[in-house]
């Protein structure tokens, strides 16, 4: 029911907005109540479906589909892991993403920073760090993404309080760079290979 609700969310706002540019550049808009015509088939072989359910559910639907196939193809499970705990570190919307279970995960990628004992020094952080932030230290309202979050823990000090959660800010910001870094180094690998082979 969860997926079902967040795809009709997504729907009802890829239509509101179809609708408005439709308005604004004088482009009639289909009766969704309409029976659905395909175009590409013969008359005799009507499918037999709304306009509302094509658009949505052959077209839309697959479409999401079609890029979570895609996404899942292109990341493996660590990435994604990764990209989780890199997104649920996030300050925006009051750190509405925040969720320790998949922060922990993050610093399991890291053994060397996260042993046994850091790991659970870091769910301790985690537990108290969300209160202060989120509940009790106004300054850390209306952050605008991890580099604001980052200053605003040296700002406070609260980096020293924080240190586990602070350093793993700080590979959170780290990582655009390091990712672009190696897939250069892969290009002009790629590049001297050609150029040996011919």
């Amino acid at each position: 029911m969860g997926s079902s609700l967040k795809k009709n969310i997504g729907w009802d706002s890829l239509k509101e907005k179809v609708e408005a540019f439709c308005i604004k550049h004088g482009i009639s808009l289909p009766n969704f109540d309409d029976p659905y015509a395909n175009s590409g088939r013969s008359r005799r072989k009507v499918a037999i479906c709304t306009t509302l359910h094509h658009y949505r559910v052959d077209v839309f639907y697959k479409i999401i589909y079609w890029q979570l196939q895609e996404d899942n193809d292109r990341f493996n499970e660590v990435t994604s892991d990764l990209l989780n705990g890199v997104s649920c570190l996030n300050p925006i919307d009051s750190f509405s993403s925040f969720d320790i279970k998949k922060i922990m995960r993050m610093g399991e990628l890291y053994p060397n920073d996260f042993d046994g004992s850091n790991m659970r020094a870091l769910e301790n952080q985690l537990v108290n760090y969300i209160i202060d932030v989120r509940d009790i230290d106004e300054r850390f309202s209306n952050l605008g993404g991890l580099e604001e979050l980052s200053r605003k823990l040296v700002e406070t000090k609260k980096h020293l309080t924080y240190s586990l959660i602070f350093l793993l800010v700080k590979v959170a910001l780290f990582l655009p760079v390091a990712t672009a870094t190696v897939e250069r180094a892969f290009s002009a690998m790629k590049i001297i290979k050609n150029d040996l082979r011919n």
